[in-house]
């Protein structure tokens, strides 16, 4: 059941570590395949909030006691491990966020309505998060702006030749993610940034997906933001982040107002802090940042490269076990692909599958994964998907193999 590699990848021991897999779900032990939804938490990450909570449990920036510059330390320390683990050139382009949703708002309320005008145009692709839809969608409705869409083909790949042709003298951002969170296409970001600075426009990159499944350099990418989220990396929920470049980060005005993103106020004027604390009003989520550093730290103890190789061999499996299936379709196959499988049994509902397949104790995502319009693409109402992690193994996927026999059974 279990895999152990001559680099220390001992699934065994990292399945102790994470409790909420010790427990059964309809007298099946539980199977969890609900990864590119949020992840599961270590006991390292756990008993790191608990001992925030424990031992240093104060305010951040705002005291000199003892327990305020303890949490300080441990605060600050993150941001330079984040800044660190994608390659950021200083601890300060790295903001803190409640994750990519806010990463993705926070860019568009502040760089967005300040470049953005009338008349002007913003490049996504079909195969975006709602978050990285939406936001655009609201900036472009208040100031008289487009959208311009990255067409994809049926493997779920971006047309870049398409993606050349939309630009033009009023284009001023492309924001795209750099994996689907449906499909598990990985996007050629860096080729996509290179095409957009050719023509002098900024990237944004929703990194949501991005960050669980190898490793990131915005140095190399050369982005001017990427977005990321804690939970979908092992941490907690409720923290993420925003890289932005210092020049831009500088140049954008804050993005909320309050405590911490001020130097001083008067009745008459405020003036605000230094990046990255001019965007990060109020008191921050403490525990979720520590926590989400212990996460860090957790998947960079295993090797990013032992748990991308561990996901791609059961992407692989799986991917080959469906294809044997008769009735299964699996929806985007690109070439390049991250630990996701979309599929459709038949012309079974997905809700009706994702009932059944609960049954066994096996937890799938179901429905349009907040991408209704690569759904509408595929003409299709949602897909069951069932995405894999770092503590994910062989026998999970014959037992969700074993649980859509089922499904096919009970409604043949």
């Amino acid at each position: 059941m279990y895999q152990t590699t001559n680099t220390g990848y001992n699934l065994e021991k990292i399945r102790k570590d994470f409790p909420i897999l010790q427990q059964e779900v309809n007298g099946s032990p539980l199977v969890y395949f609900d990864n590119a939804a949020t992840t599961q938490k270590p006991l390292q990450v756990i008993n790191a909030i608990t001992d925030y909570y424990h031992r240093e449990n104060s305010n951040v920036h705002r005291g000199v006691h003892r327990l305020s510059v303890m949490a300080t330390e441990s605060f600050e320390n993150v941001r330079q491990k984040i800044a660190q683990h994608i390659n950021a050139r200083y601890s300060h382009e790295i903001v803190f966020t409640r994750g990519t949703t806010e990463s993705i708002n926070l860019v568009a309320s502040t760089w967005g309505k300040k470049n953005v005008k009338k008349g002007d145009q913003i490049i996504i692709s079909a195969i975006e998060h709602h978050s990285n839809i939406v936001p655009w969608q609201m900036l472009c409705e208040e100031v008289g702006a487009r959208l311009r869409i990255i067409p994809v083909d049926d493997a779920g790949e971006m047309d870049l030749e398409a993606y050349r042709d939309l630009f033009n003298e009023k284009t001023r951002l492309v924001a795209v993610n750099h994996i689907s969170n449906t499909l598990g296409t990985i996007n050629p970001v860096k080729e996509i940034v290179e095409i957009a600075h050719d023509n002098d426009i900024p990237v944004l990159i929703d990194g949501a997906q991005g960050l669980p499944h190898g490793s990131v350099d915005v140095q190399d990418l050369h982005c001017e933001f990427y977005c990321f989220s804690g939970h979908k990396v092992y941490g907690p929920t409720g923290i993420g982040g925003l890289y932005g470049k210092e020049k831009f980060l500088e140049e954008m005005p804050p993005y909320q107002g309050g405590g911490e993103m001020i130097k001083s106020v008067t009745f008459e004027k405020t003036d605000y802090n230094d990046i990255p604390y001019k965007f990060e009003a109020g008191t921050p989520n403490v525990a979720g940042v520590i926590g989400f550093g212990a996460a860090l730290d957790y998947i960079n103890n295993l090797g990013l490269e032992n748990i991308k190789k561990h996901e791609d061999e059961l992407m692989h499996y799986a991917t080959t076990e469906l294809e044997k299936m008769d009735g299964i379709t699996i929806i985007g196959k690109a070439r390049n692909k991250a630990s996701v499988i979309s599929l459709l049994i038949g012309d079974i509902h997905p809700y009706d599958a994702g009932t059944i397949i609960d049954h066994f104790g096996v937890a799938v995502r179901t429905g349009n994964h907040c991408t209704q319009p690569i759904m509408d693409h595929y003409g299709i109402p949602g897909t069951v998907r069932a995405s894999f992690g770092l503590y994910n193994t062989k026998t999970e996927i014959e037992t969700l193999l074993k649980a859509i026999n089922k499904v096919k059974e009970m409604f043949g």
